[in-house]
């Protein structure tokens, strides 16, 4: 599984950074200086320090440059005899000299160009333990970030007490890894960024194509479970180096993000809380599970939990959805910074209005669905409510019974407040639960997943609803018709139809959401705009909104078409027509009548009659909500029995196809499906029904000796 998106991970304000940028990043084939990747690597450092950032860089690379220039040199002096002879090694301390100078003389100049300031300083190992200069390093880098200096450190090797670079890693710091993380603890640095020349820390070597990306690690499962390869082509460390010093900066309250260095933006992208490279954080093992679990245990743990669930009493369920109600209200703050998160990366990423809409949790959102969780809590108790109850024969007395239908698989997009909506629902049916929401999502379903896991006691256990994180797991999960009893994909007509052509599970839900609201010419005029308007406006990215008009022949030609069409269009609706609307109102031909907009968008068509009206709803509905709008009574009442979809209105806005507002105290989804749940799915629909039977002795030997009696029960109140 993903792990969780580390957003979380700079709870607070991050004002102080250390990036280290390390040889292979530095340098290029053959140990020149990568100037293309340097000067991106400045820029972004410049455009922080603009933006009041402090900066910190700790650059290695002064010894590869070195030796690159000290072996070009020696070429150059070299007689051809002498290029017979063995060459032997350069002094890497002499390498350190000549490459610092060049190094930093790099530095300087892309700053300059950059109207920056860069200051070099050199440390060594023993100076560290001099608190006088621990002291004095602390002012003097305070003193250059007042004034907008970077200061750029690097071992002074060339001096060094160290035997020899690469060779000797003892003493309070070992390379340049490890001098960031200290520096970060000695000057209390916010963030800590690991410049690499690879995405991040993978489970094996990068190279092998078996390996994956860690997106956040966690000590207690990793640390056994990496296979590290060859350390840096240039460098001293490589990998192994930087997830130690990682590892001793996360522990000590650094977040840590090691990243490659060859993307020219992913330093940015941290400091937005995106998705790259591996994390390192305290409180990561907090986050993701210590252990993978496949789709199968995944599964299989809902329906052990779902089990425990049902045994407790109805006002120990009661209690539980009462939690995750204050649970809600009490992390409202939090709940609302992660999905702030998300709706800006949705919008930087351009994704359309309509889903950043339905991805939005508007002010007062918490406190709808906590007050919608305690009316579900409040309502009659939906397990093992005697249905029917029936004599079989003397003494032998049979009951059909509700029963939770066992483990429910939810796939959704955008909407987050679906996930509080759907696992109370499932805590209030008794069913164990696994739930997979958009990408675009992530945060917001993460916190809420917890909130909610957090809330449910240790008798019944989080594992009773399960978050999928991965796309890749829905395959898996989609074949476990043996352990997951029902699924219900909210989104696209695509994820539906997928949905339902790659399962043997049973499928419950819609694909498309295409509501109409004809306007007959008996309407109220007033009347007909409200509700046209707010079919329309009050959510046009709900699948209960209306997506076309239909207007009855006489409304055109007394003008009152032209009402609605100013109501729709002051409000911002973009209008497209049928055939005959288009060429009243000169508005664009709709491409299909077949087209749910989720926008403030919808068609508009002009019709003969009512039975004109029902013939276009069946043939270009999808059986979700259609709604008349007359006070002509024998026009209703032939338009409320002859549409044939899951919701009929008559003088109702569409808006009203909703489970809350149903009185189901919320909704897992709306079926416009015929078997089993139709329209706005609550409780109920996610019920079956059990027999039991209580006797007295009573075999049936062919039927021999017993009297059927088959007589209904009255079942007490």
């Amino acid at each position: 599984m993903e792990e969780l998106d580390r957003s979380r991970a700079f709870a607070r304000d991050v004002k102080r950074i250390v990036v280290k940028v390390g040889t292979a990043v530095v340098t290029g084939k053959g140990g020149r200086l990568a100037l293309g990747r340097l000067g991106a690597l400045c820029e972004q450092l410049a455009e922080l320090n603009s933006d009041g950032f402090e900066v910190i860089l700790v650059s290695s690379g002064a010894v590869g440059l070195g030796r690159q220039r000290l072996r070009y040199r020696q070429l150059v002096n070299s007689s051809f005899a002498d290029l017979q002879k063995p060459q032997t090694e350069l002094d890497g301390k002499a390498c350190a000299g000549v490459g610092q100078s060049s190094l930093m003389s790099y530095y300087e100049t892309m700053f300059d160009q950059l109207d920056v300031t860069a200051a070099q300083l050199l440390v060594n190992d023993s100076s560290f333990r001099d608190k006088e200069f621990r002291k004095q390093l602390n002012e003097t880098v305070k003193s250059m970030l007042d004034l907008r200096v970077i200061p750029i450190f690097n071992e002074n090797d060339a001096i060094s007490t160290r035997r020899a670079p690469y060779q000797d890693s003892s003493g309070i710091f070992w390379d340049n890894d490890s001098l960031a993380a200290l520096l970060a603890l000695e000057l209390k640095a916010d963030l800590l960024i690991l410049l690499s020349d690879v995405e991040g820390l993978y489970t094996g070597p990068p190279s092998d194509p078996n390996s994956k990306l860690i997106h956040t690690f966690v000590k207690e499962k990793h640390q056994d479970e990496i296979t590290f390869g060859d350390k840096s082509r240039l460098g001293r460390g490589g990998m192994t180096a930087k997830v130690k010093a990682a590892v001793n900066a996360a522990y000590a309250g650094i977040p840590v993000i090691i990243t490659s260095g060859y993307s020219a933006e992913n330093i940015d992208k941290v400091l937005r809380g995106l998705r790259v490279g591996t994390l390192f954080h305290q409180d990561a093992r907090l986050w993701a599970p210590i252990t993978d679990s496949s789709a199968r245990d995944m599964a299989v743990a809902a329906r052990e939990s779902s089990r425990k669930l049902q045994a407790l009493s109805s006002e120990d369920r009661k209690k539980i959805l009462l939690d995750i109600a204050d649970a809600l209200e009490a992390n409202e703050t939090t709940i609302k910074a992660e999905n702030e998160l998300d709706v800006a990366a949705a919008q930087e990423a351009g994704l359309e209005e309509s889903l950043v809409a339905r991805l939005v949790m508007t002010p007062g959102k918490i406190s709808s669905l906590a007050v919608s969780v305690r009316k579900l809590a409040e309502m009659e108790d939906p397990i093992g409510r005697v249905l029917k109850k029936t004599e079989v024969a003397d003494g032998l007395v049979l009951e059909k019974t509700s029963s939770p239908l066992g483990v429910l698989l939810i796939v959704f997009e955008s909407r987050p407040d679906a996930l509080v909506q759907i696992a109370s629902l499932a805590i209030r049916s008794g069913n164990g639960l696994l739930l997979k929401g958009g990408k675009e999502a992530r945060r917001s379903n993460a916190i809420l997943h917890k909130v909610i896991t957090d809330a449910i006691p240790k008798t019944v256990g989080g594992k009773l609803i399960g978050l999928v994180t991965s796309r890749e797991e829905i395959p898996d999960l989609l074949k476990l018709d043996d352990v997951i009893d029902l699924v219900i994909p909210r989104g696209s007509n695509k994820l539906v139809t997928q949905i339902k052509n790659t399962t043997k599970i049973p499928v419950l839900g819609h694909a498309d959401g295409i509501c109409h609201v004809y306007v007959d010419k008996s309407c109220d005029t007033d009347m007909a705009k409200r509700i046209v308007s707010d079919a329309k406006l009050d959510y046009p990215a709900a699948c209960n909104a209306m997506e076309t008009l239909l207007v009855h022949k006489d409304l055109e030609q007394n003008a009152v078409l032209n009402e609605f069409i100013f109501a729709l269009q002051s409000n911002g609706v973009t209008l497209y027509g049928g055939p005959r609307a288009s060429a009243i109102l000169n508005i664009p031909e709709a491409r299909t009548f077949n087209h749910e907009y989720c926008s403030k968008a919808c068609t508009v068509e002009v019709v003969e009659d009512v039975y004109a009206a029902i013939d276009h709803i069946h043939q270009h509905g999808s059986a979700h909500t259609d709604c008349i709008v007359t006070e002509d009574h024998e026009v209703a009442e032939l338009f409320l029995r002859q549409v044939d979809s899951a919701a009929v209105f008559h003088n109702a806005s569409t808006r009203f196809s909703d489970g809350f507002r149903f009185g189901l105290g919320a909704e897992v989804g709306v079926s416009t499906g015929r078997i089993h749940a139709r329209g706005p799915v609550g409780v109920e629909g996610l019920l079956t029904t059990r027999w039991i039977m209580r006797g007295k002795g009573q075999v049936v030997d062919g039927d021999n000796g017993i009297v059927y009696t088959h007589q209904d029960i009255p079942i007490q109140a």
